[in-house]
C-alpha cells in the first residue's frame, strides 16, 4: 500500500478525475495525501523579478480557492489532506516536491481528447514527469 501520495489538482475536470480517483482507492488514515495545485509564473513575471502583475494574483487566488474546495472534498471523503500551493513549472514542481516529501504515488488527470500526455507529463522544456519522479504514477483518464 501506498504511504504517501501526492495528486496534482488545478480544479479542470481532468485534474478532479484524479482528486476522484484517490478517493475511489479510499487509502487508510495513516496514509499521507498531498494535494498540490501549481500557479505558473508568466514569461513576464519571471523576467527581471518583477513584482506579478494582476493576472498572476487573480490566478493565484483562483488556485487558492480552488484548493480550498479539492482539500474540503477529500476532507468529506474522510481523507487527511496536506494542501500545496507552489509556484512554477508543473513538471519541475511536482517533481521537487514529489522528491522532498518521499511521495510513493503521484496520481495525475488526462484528457482523452488531448494529445498523449500533453498537460502533466511535458513541461515546457520537454521535461518528461516520468523521467523525473521516483515515485509511481497513476493517470486517471475522464471519461
Amino acid at each position: 500500500m501506498y504511504k504517501k501520495i501526492l495528486v496534482a489538482y488545478n480544479g479542470t475536470p481532468e485534474s478532479q478525475s484524479a482528486l476522484h480517483e484517490c478517493i475511489h482507492m479510499n487509502p487508510p488514515p495513516s496514509t499521507e495525501v498531498h494535494l498540490l495545485a501549481v500557479v505558473q509564473l508568466s514569461p513576464h513575471g519571471m523576467a527581471g523579478g518583477y513584482a506579478p502583475d494582476i493576472a498572476f494574483t487573480t490566478e493565484r487566488e483562483m488556485m487558492e480557492q480552488e484548493l480550498e474546495r479539492g482539500r474540503a472534498l477529500m476532507a468529506a471523503a474522510g481523507l487527511n489532506v496536506v494542501p500545496h500551493l507552489q509556484l512554477g513549472e508543473p513538471v519541475e514542481v511536482i517533481g521537487a516536491l514529489s522528491d522532498v516529501l518521499g511521495i510513493d504515488l503521484i496520481i495525475v488527470g488526462h484528457p482523452r481528447h488531448k494529445t498523449f500526455a500533453m498537460r502533466w507529463w511535458r513541461g515546457s522544456m520537454d521535461a518528461l514527469l516520468i523521467e523525473r519522479v521516483k515515485a509511481s504514477i497513476l493517470v486517471a483518464v475522464r471519461c
